[in-house]
């Protein structure tokens, strides 16, 4: 059986569509084509915009003329993540889907159902017969995952509705009426190339952890593997003097760390303590994490003398900041039981070509206070540090409404068809519906989806029951709302 033969057969098999066009962050020329053609194919006005967002339109049903406008909104891009050991082009190769029992995922990468899932049920409604509706438009932006830059560079009248269901929340039984904003913060040093002393150098790897969103993750009690490897460069440190050659951990501003890695070089004296140190390392670092990362490892193995190291000066405040810099939780909501207010990331940092190292952070808090706060907390760690630190243009986050009408069909509908009435909730997480609300204040909107599990990392899956209840649900709200009048 592939995904192509599950029910519902109709979001399925476009789902299966999109797994086969690649679709990275900033990288939509592909999807965007897909779009497009399949508007072509079915006989549906569209627009986009310079952005590269698209729109698609589907006309309402007879005697539906005067419902209110609904948009169906979703982001082409996917977070773009492998194991180590898979050999994946994302840019280029599909993604290999696997069924397995009542779960779907990718193999060895995202699966890409943030958002793609969306995707898919957003195309479904527009092409579905069976479906009675008002006017009913599908928004796809791009570039979601590494900025909202679609939706905050959304074009004038790309949005033609009354009321807009965001599809790209993660759990079933849910329905999303608020999410954080955010801001990043990027940090550089500058550092000198040095002769590689006359050391023996190994490589240290901290690995295995599970990774996952930065904000919907983060509470979790996850390793970041960037914080686990400056804590051991900074005890080894403390003891022994080192020469640090390379620096390289994580991949993307919205996932925590999964993996990490330094050379080092240490005077051959030194070795036998060096080994030692780090197998205690591994042992103190499993038994701490032994709940959340059964499978996190650090591993010590010798490779060649490289030609240069970074001068001594510049890797010693570099591993202090990373050290100290924060990471995780930093206040939870005094609003609503159990949802994170304020968070940041250590997300990668990498050397580049210009002999700087570039380290990455997001901030996210559902005050907006808060979030520059927090923001600049990580810029002080840095600056102090020596490194000239920036930030990225901030995203509002989005207020709760319970007295929303389109949350209220949606919660009636779900009690309808379930038997229960789903949660309404906010998340930790960036949606693209703040900065819909900046240029169209009026909108009435809600955010849901089927679950997913492990999103931003390669342990992403999707419930496979739970997509056909998604599908239902959105059928019926677009039903009930095609019973009314603008």
């Amino acid at each position: 059986m592939t995904i192509k033969d599950l029910k519902p057969s109709l979001v399925w098999g476009i789902f299966d569509e999109i797994t086969k066009v690649p679709r990275p962050s900033k990288k939509e020329g592909k999807i965007r084509e897909y779009l497009i053609d399949f508007a072509k194919k079915h006989n549906l006005k569209y627009k986009t915009d310079e952005a590269g967002n698209v729109a698609i339109f589907r006309p309402a049903s007879a005697g539906c003329e005067d419902a209110p406008r609904l948009v169906l909104q979703g982001h082409m891009d996917m977070v773009c993540e492998k194991n180590p050991d898979v050999e994946h082009d994302f840019e280029n190769d599909p993604i290999k889907t696997i069924i397995d029992g009542e779960w779907v995922h990718a193999d060895g990468t995202t699966l890409g159902a943030d958002n793609g899932i969306g995707m898919a049920a957003g195309l479904a409604t527009l092409i579905d017969p069976s479906i009675i509706s008002g006017p009913v438009q599908a928004l796809f932006t791009v570039d979601e995952e590494t900025g909202l830059t679609g939706a905050n560079a959304l074009g004038d009248g790309m949005i033609e509705g009354d009321i807009l269901l965001n599809l790209d929340s993660e759990e079933d039984g849910e329905i999303c009426i608020g999410c954080c904003g955010g801001i990043g913060t990027t940090a550089t040093f500058t550092y000198t190339p040095t002769p590689a002393p006359d050391y023996v150098y190994f490589k240290i790897k901290v690995s295995g952890l599970n990774g996952g969103h930065s904000g919907s993750d983060i509470n979790a009690e996850r390793g970041c593997a960037n914080k686990i490897l400056a804590r051991l460069l900074y005890n080894i440190g403390a003891k022994n003097d080192y020469a640090l050659a390379s620096f390289n951990g994580g991949n993307l501003r919205n996932a925590i760390a999964r993996d990490a890695e330094a050379v080092i070089g240490i005077c051959p004296c030194k070795k036998e303590d060096l080994s030692v140190m780090v197998n205690i390392f591994d042992a103190n670092i499993k038994n701490e994490y032994k709940r959340t990362e059964p499978n996190v490892y650090v591993a010590i193995e010798s490779v060649d003398k490289p030609e240069t190291v970074i001068d001594n000066e510049t890797a010693k405040r570099f591993v202090n900041a990373m050290y100290c810099a924060p990471h995780g939780v930093l206040s939870m909501s005094k609003d609503i039981e159990g949802l994170v207010e304020t968070s940041t990331n250590l997300a990668s940092a990498k050397m580049q070509p210009d002999n700087t190292i570039l380290v990455v952070t997001s901030q996210r808090s559902s005050v907006e206070s808060r979030k520059f706060d927090a923001a600049a907390q990580v810029e002080t760690v840095f600056a102090l540090a020596g490194a000239t630190v920036t930030h990225s243009s901030a995203y509002p986050g989005w207020a709760p409404n319970m007295e929303s009408p389109i949350l209220n069909i949606a919660m009636e509908t779900h009690k309808r068809l379930f038997g229960t009435r789903p949660k309404a909730t906010a998340i930790h997480a960036g949606l693209e519906c703040g900065l819909f609300l900046t240029n169209y204040p009026h909108l009435d909107m809600i955010s849901y989806g089927p679950t997913l599990r492990g999103v931003h990392s390669p342990s992403e899956k999707m419930h496979i029951p739970a997509v056909a209840k998604f599908w239902d649900l959105t059928v019926a709200i677009i039903e009930e709302v095609s019973k009314l009048k603008r």
